[in-house]
């Protein structure tokens, strides 16, 4: 089972990315564990400067903007 990271303060933007991979993942039948990370400093120890950003297992996908559906999906296939 993959872990996904959304690293960020709570922000709306932050929620909105938690939200779309949560549809993605149920579109794609895909099974994931989804941890939110809003804790500053652990953010900025991963090397993290603008949020919201994501990590699955470990590598950073995407940081300091909503990623599309598409962009989302395309982690998975």
């Amino acid at each position: 089972m993959k872990k996904i990271e959304v690293l960020g303060s709570g922000c709306p933007k932050c929620q909105k990315t938690t939200d779309l991979i949560k549809n993605e993942l149920r579109n794609l039948d895909v099974e994931a564990e989804i941890v939110k990370v809003e804790e500053l400093d652990e953010i900025v120890n991963r090397g993290v400067m603008m949020t919201p950003a994501v990590v699955i297992d470990g590598e950073i996908k995407v940081e300091g903007k909503v990623p599309s559906s598409s962009e989302i999906r395309s982690w998975f296939e």
